[in-house]
């Protein structure tokens, strides 16, 4: 069955997405509205991806569902149509969806990143707005959330970019770590395509861990106390990849060997953690 058949609920069931695990804290109308917003953003995503699929027909059918987000027309698939009532909703612009499908459309032709900059450019299209969208959802009260959701976007993107560079480079081609960042560190493509570990790739992949260190720090200390109550499902996320991101480490980045992730017993025990402090008060 294709995407455009499955329901929102059973593309996040069969996605089997930290976030959709995260998810477990939220009220039911929140848990089905942000499944819904899951959904649009994996059916975006695997059209990106679809290898049966022409660059052009990609290109072709996110612009038509861009076209559609942004002028608040459904168009006729089960996802979307359901995923266009989102904006008005929660009173977010609908602009911030299409930036998702822009960010996600960038990886049809673009599989290098120059500078670190550029790369920030597309984690906050394909990262952060989707972490604006989600506190909107979430019901945050303070503006300054808005920063920890966008430094968060920044951390996670960052992790599965460490995590994911083996996959990437053996599967797509696409090297996301930027190519000054290579030089800095003496690692050549060659080396990631061809699935070569060396300490300097360690190296340089431990520059790139504490950067993602630091976005998690930065979203930390944007959140305000208020909003913490709120934003336990991404606390829940955050607190996830950043044990994957430490997992990494602790293992010098097997990134060629295996995609390293946490059992689910592991991520049980972080939901319920942090669904304890949030009943009991202590966020």
């Amino acid at each position: 069955m294709s995407s455009s058949q499955l329901s929102s609920a059973q593309i996040a069931r069969k996605a089997k997405s930290n976030l959709a695990f995260a998810l477990g804290c939220l009220s039911k109308e929140r848990k089905r509205d942000m499944i819904t917003f899951y959904a649009f953003c994996r059916v975006v995503d695997d059209i990106a991806d679809d290898p049966a699929t022409s660059e052009e027909d990609k290109e072709r059918e996110l612009n038509h569902w861009k076209t559609c987000v942004l002028e608040g027309t459904p168009p006729g698939h089960s996802v979307l149509d359901e995923a266009l009532d989102l904006p008005k909703k929660y009173g977010f612009p609908r602009a911030w969806m299409a930036e998702i499908i822009e960010g996600v459309a960038s990886d049809i032709t673009k599989n290098r990143y120059e500078t670190f900059e550029e790369l920030l450019g597309y984690c906050y299209k394909v990262a952060s707005v989707v972490g604006l969208v989600s506190i909107e959802i979430f019901g945050h009260e303070k503006p300054e959330t808005r920063d920890y959701a966008i430094n968060l976007g920044y951390a996670l993107q960052l992790t599965n970019i460490i995590r994911d560079v083996g996959q990437d480079a053996r599967e797509t081609g696409r090297i996301y770590l930027p190519q000054e960042d290579l030089k800095q560190f003496n690692v050549s493509e060659s080396d990631l395509l061809s699935g070569i570990p060396s300490e300097k790739l360690n190296k340089l992949l431990d520059f790139e861990y504490h950067r993602a260190r630091d976005y998690y720090a930065a979203a930390q200390k944007a959140l305000p106390q208020e909003d913490r109550k709120h934003m336990v499902a991404s606390e829940i996320m955050a607190e996830i990849y950043s044990t994957i991101l430490e997992k990494l480490k602790r293992r010098r980045y097997p990134i060629f060997e295996q995609r390293v992730k946490l059992l689910r017993v592991h991520k049980a025990w972080i939901l319920g953690k942090h669904m304890l402090r949030a009943k009991f008060g202590r966020y």
